[in-house]
């Protein structure tokens, strides 16, 4: 499916370049968090500079996507790493894990800024542009937790209420389909890699042991001096090769995976969200047909649903598109680059063996020659 897919060939000009790096620790006698310096560099005319400065913390970041969400709620927002470590493979502010947060954090951004239409939502711009202050007096002007709430319950007592959608165009019923066998299937990978990184780390640690004991070996058995220190050799230089594919596998692989597990929650919610104002359109409807005192109001509400519906429908069949094809090709991309480094780590392999064993066997011969 994916070698089917083709991509046009000619490169889009981009006009906002932004960077997230420097994270810094603060520690207050309340908490402590971490903050990143966001660096974006712009041609856009309704920017006042061409370039600014300005840290956030992983709280802003949320702040940002709850805004997204809320503007344009039939879009597919772009995911952010969850606030907690999962699976206990790193510790929470070690250097790994501000790390990793900070590489996903640099992709939510440039994400949205590739996006055609969150690119040039206001609050994004406020994002890159308020220093800290600006920010947080921007944020107390928003919708408050109860709005937010009350459009939860309202959903929620909705998809309750009207169990399903009678008037769902096909396609968004193919959609749903897709992503409810995609969610699977990208579970079960993200699982796998999981447990193939973590046994490559167990492997990877108990090789590491062995390099030692080989060379402190070499003090008791003076004939075989070369032999040890070549099998201890061998062995470091497996465990850089082991390393570096386990870096690939922590690059390449896992956040793309991960990345597209909470993507397809996102998109389910999404279509939950769809359904809604279909649900809330398919009422009135039916209770214009039930009812006949308040037809004008019903018949005007009808309208303003329909033309809303359209909107939301036309939304998300763009971004579906748009959102398809960069998950095949940064599946594509991240299953490519592990083959590449799993054929290197095997070349690698291959090369050392070929160079160790028949110098080990020689050596070996001429320690033994003398006592036949």
């Amino acid at each position: 499916m994916i070698n089917q897919y083709k991509f046009e060939d000619e490169p889009e000009l981009r006009d906002l370049f932004i960077t997230v790096d420097d994270p810094e620790s603060h520690i207050t006698a309340i908490e402590t968090f971490i903050t990143y310096r966001v660096v974006t560099k712009t041609s856009r005319g309704e920017f006042d500079s061409s370039e600014y400065e300005v840290r956030r913390r992983y709280q802003d970041f949320l702040w940002l996507k709850s805004r997204l969400e809320e503007a344009h709620p039939t879009l597919i927002i772009p995911p952010l790493p969850e606030k907690f470590i999962m699976k206990g493979m790193v510790e929470r502010f070690s250097d790994e894990f501000i790390e990793t947060r900070r590489k996903a954090l640099h992709k939510f951004l440039n994400r949205i800024a590739e996006h055609p239409t969150l690119t040039f939502n206001e609050d994004f711009k406020i994002f890159l542009t308020a220093q800290t202050w600006e920010l947080s007096s921007h944020k107390k002007q928003g919708p408050g937790l109860f709005s937010r709430m009350g459009q939860t319950v309202r959903a929620v007592a909705s998809s309750v209420r009207g169990g399903g959608v009678k008037n769902r165009p096909d396609m968004f019923t193919d959609i749903n389909d897709y992503m409810e066998t995609f969610n699977q299937k990208i579970n079960l990978l993200d699982k796998i890699s999981q447990r193939i990184y973590k046994e490559e780390r167990g492997y990877y640690c108990e090789m590491k042991e062995y390099g030692p004991i080989h060379t402190l070996w070499c003090a008791s058995e003076e004939d075989l001096v070369d032999s040890l220190k070549g099998v201890a050799s061998c062995i470091d230089k497996c465990c850089k090769a082991t390393e570096n594919r386990m870096a690939g596998l922590s690059e390449n692989l896992l956040p793309v995976l991960h990345e597209y597990v909470l993507y397809s929650e996102i998109l389910t919610g999404v279509l939950k969200r769809r359904d809604q104002i279909q649900a809330e359109l398919d009422s009135k409807v039916d209770a214009l047909s039930n009812k006949k005192a308040e037809k004008d109001l019903l018949t005007e509400e009808i309208g303003n649903l329909e033309d809303k519906v359209e909107c939301a429908n036309n939304a998300l069949k763009a971004d579906w598109d748009r959102w398809k094809q960069n998950m095949q090709h940064d599946m594509k991309t991240a299953f490519l680059n592990v083959a590449e480094n799993n054929i290197h780590y095997y070349e690698q392999g291959k090369y050392l063996l070929q160079n160790w064993l028949p110098q080990s066997s020689m050596r070996l011969q001429i320690v033994l020659l003398p006592r036949q």
